[in-house]
């Protein structure tokens, strides 16, 4: 019965394009804008996102929080790129199109937001710290798979709260990982479904392939090394959350795979961790 399910289930994510929150034409033309070698203009940016005005005022409502911490308000989306930069500006619409699709969809009574979102954020700062750390990838582009590598769960709660429910239990009742659970209930985790709505979205290979393989690196025929950073920053994440719990275990091997120490790894996590104004960022993006 689940196999039906998971199918029917993986047909209708292509259809997630039309539940942004914006039109799909503005995302795929900001990150061919802030791309490498692009040469988009400050002005071009803000031309593109200026096309919806709701759009523009949340930008900015995120780039003047305390997460941040800019000297002087920020009052245009130009101003707003040439301060935070052009990866930190597609973050930002990227984490609020992604929030939208919960105006859309019901939410689980258990599902909380609030949690999901500042693991991403926490993940999103670790990988990027790793990345300088051990010299792999482009920490820009491995913050953002950070900031997206749950997307699956959050789609599945959604899309299927009755299925995201069943999982849930069954991952605290087994003492599993939501992985696990995923596996056992219907074959595939929620790696791969965020991975087909993201591809829907015409986001690159080099973000998609890294959020589809982050619970199996070594799987990954392109993006291993990223994939690598992805999984270390999600477990050293979880790990920081429950020093004993399901994660920890792969933590030394993961450290030694990515060539990072991890008692530096984890110092790192922790400070990270205490952060108040990743609270105030989420707090604005919800």
């Amino acid at each position: 019965m689940n196999q039906d399910r998971i199918q029917q289930f993986l047909s209708e994510l292509p259809r997630m394009r039309e539940d942004l929150p914006f039109s799909p034409e503005v995302l795929q033309r900001l990150f061919v804008q802030t791309g490498d070698g692009s040469m988009a203009s400050l002005e071009d940016v803000g031309e593109t996102l200026s096309r919806d005005q709701g759009l523009t005022t949340r930008i900015l409502s995120l780039a003047n929080s305390a997460y941040y911490g800019l000297q002087a308000e920020v009052r245009s989306v130009p101003r707003a790129a040439a301060v935070l930069g052009m990866a930190e500006i597609r973050n930002i619409v990227l984490a609020l199109g992604v929030n939208g699709l919960t105006r859309k969809y019901p939410m689980p009574e258990d599902f909380d937001l609030f949690g999901y979102w500042t693991h991403q954020f926490l993940v999103a700062m670790i990988a990027r710290e790793v990345s300088h750390m051990a010299d792999v990838g482009n920490p820009d582009n491995l913050f953002t798979v950070g900031l997206l590598h749950d997307i699956g769960k959050l789609i599945t709660a959604l899309k299927r709260p009755d299925d995201w429910q069943a999982i849930h239990d069954m991952a605290d009742d087994g003492e599993m990982t939501d992985g696990e659970a995923e596996e056992e209930y219907w074959g595939l985790d929620h790696a791969v479904v965020g991975a087909l709505v993201l591809k829907s979205w015409d986001l690159p290979p080099d973000l998609v392939e890294p959020v589809n393989w982050h619970h199996s690196p070594a799987l990954s025929p392109e993006h291993s090394a990223e994939s690598n950073v992805a999984c270390l920053a999600d477990c050293a994440s979880h790990s920081v959350e429950d020093p004993d719990g399901q994660y920890a275990h792969k933590l030394e091997e993961l450290c030694q795979d990515v060539q990072v120490d991890m008692d530096d790894l984890m110092e790192v996590a922790e400070e990270l961790a205490e952060s108040e104004d990743v609270e105030q960022f989420v707090k604005l993006l919800t």
